[in-house]
């Protein structure tokens, strides 16, 4: 594949302006890892994409993309899918458990489910039916990721260099991670998420030197912490101006970790 084929390349990080469903840029068996938010379907307000399908279109979109990515990824490769656990905007409905059991049809084989808790429940406006049994909602202030692999949960392919340490693998093993979420206004993306999202999931499941994927890149938080961590980055995304936003948010990582060197790396607040 040559360079001509992207948005932006460098020899460890490449964007690519296309549809997840569309574009031939992408080898099968060719990824180590997935790191992805997909859209919620909430109606949030992306410059190139309808978030506001049926549920039953939804749940069809979400067969054809992850089918394409089940063909992308290694035989050893796996997939972290950050999702929301339920949603309640246009009707109740188990986007978690749904997603989940389309991508074991699919193919994918079941490892595990982190609950990401990032402690938002100061935001809540939906309540249902006030202080009555009446119509209450339940909403749960957390995301998942989902940890799903393709044919082998044992890695056998890549570097075989970790570079998690003890106490991160310690930390990031228990199965409830919490931090923040990520600030919309400061990133410049609708739907941003955390820096320490991918890093958690890099540094636990993927080697040093792996291709590290996000077929929906938005502001390119995935790549930058691909290439902070000493993995390549590749990214698609269906629209320009988040391309072009993610290349400079990548060029401002690589410029500030050059700069203050690998000891201390570039904050979450240097890349906005």
């Amino acid at each position: 594949m040559q360079s001509s084929h992207y948005y932006f390349y460098r020899d460890d990080v490449a964007i690519i302006d296309d549809n997840v469903l569309k574009t031939d840029a992408v080898f099968d068996e060719s990824i180590d890892l997935i790191v992805t938010s997909p859209p919620y379907n909430v109606d949030i307000k992306y410059n190139s994409n309808e978030d506001d399908l049926s549920y039953d279109e939804y749940l069809q979109f979400s067969r054809e993309w992850m089918s394409r990515c089940f063909e992308w990824l290694k035989s050893d490769g796996r997939f972290c899918l950050n999702i929301p656990l339920d949603k309640n905007k246009g009707g109740q409905q188990s986007v978690g458990a749904d997603l989940t059991t389309i991508a074991k049809e699919i193919g994918y084989q079941y490892h595990s489910t982190i609950v990401w808790n990032e402690g938002n429940i100061s935001r809540r406006t939906a309540w249902g039916s006030w202080m009555s049994a009446s119509a209450p909602y339940v909403i749960a202030p957390v995301e998942l990721i989902v940890v799903l692999y393709k044919d082998s949960w044992k890695k056998t392919s890549g570097s075989r260099e970790n570079d998690i340490t003890r106490d991160e693998f310690m930390e990031w093993t228990n199965g409830v991670w919490t931090f923040n979420g990520e600030s919309k206004k400061r990133v410049g993306h609708p739907a941003p998420f955390p820096l320490e999202l991918p890093t958690r999931c890099i540094k636990l499941f993927s080697y040093v030197g792996d291709t590290v994927f996000d077929p929906f890149m938005g502001s390119g938080t995935t790549l930058i912490s691909a290439v902070m961590n000493n993995r390549l980055g590749l990214g698609v995304d269906i629209d320009e101006a988040y391309c072009e936003l993610a290349k400079t948010r990548i060029e401002a990582a690589i410029k500030c970790s050059d700069s203050i060197g690998s000891e201390v790396g570039a904050t979450d607040e240097q890349l906005a």
